[in-house]
């Protein structure tokens, strides 16, 4: 099994960026696609966005695209997404998750999860 730790999170003001880390431990962590979710209070889960095994793939949610951009370092074992032009509305707990395909991790949300990180985006 993988277990996952996200780190990078913070106080940001609008239109600032922030990286997020998710580092992967316990398993081999170009054996899983990843990807990256959230939730802010009182809302449920959305998906942000995913990768594939060996990052040819991402996919990502239409309130993101063009601000965020997910990547993988398979050496480092450890996933990222770097997020730009940051919005109020994006303030929200970040979760990487892992599982078999981006395709799975979208639809399911993933057999593994991190512990999340707080992103505060101020106006």
């Amino acid at each position: 099994q993988v277990q996952l730790v996200e780190s990078g999170g913070g106080l940001v003001q609008a239109g600032g960026s922030l990286r997020l880390s998710c580092a992967a431990s316990g398993g081999t962590f170009s054996s899983y696609a990843m990807g990256w979710f959230r939730q802010a209070p009182g809302k449920e889960r959305e998906f942000v966005a995913a990768i594939s095994k060996i990052g040819g793939v991402t996919d990502y949610a239409d309130s993101v695209k063009g601000r965020f951009t997910i990547s993988r370092d398979n050496a480092r074992n450890t996933g990222y997404l770097q997020m730009n032009s940051l919005k109020p509305e994006d303030t929200a707990i970040y979760y990487c998750a892992a599982d078999s395909t981006t395709r799975v991790i979208r639809t399911t949300g993933g057999d593994y999860w991190g512990q999340g990180t707080q992103v505060t985006v101020s106006s």
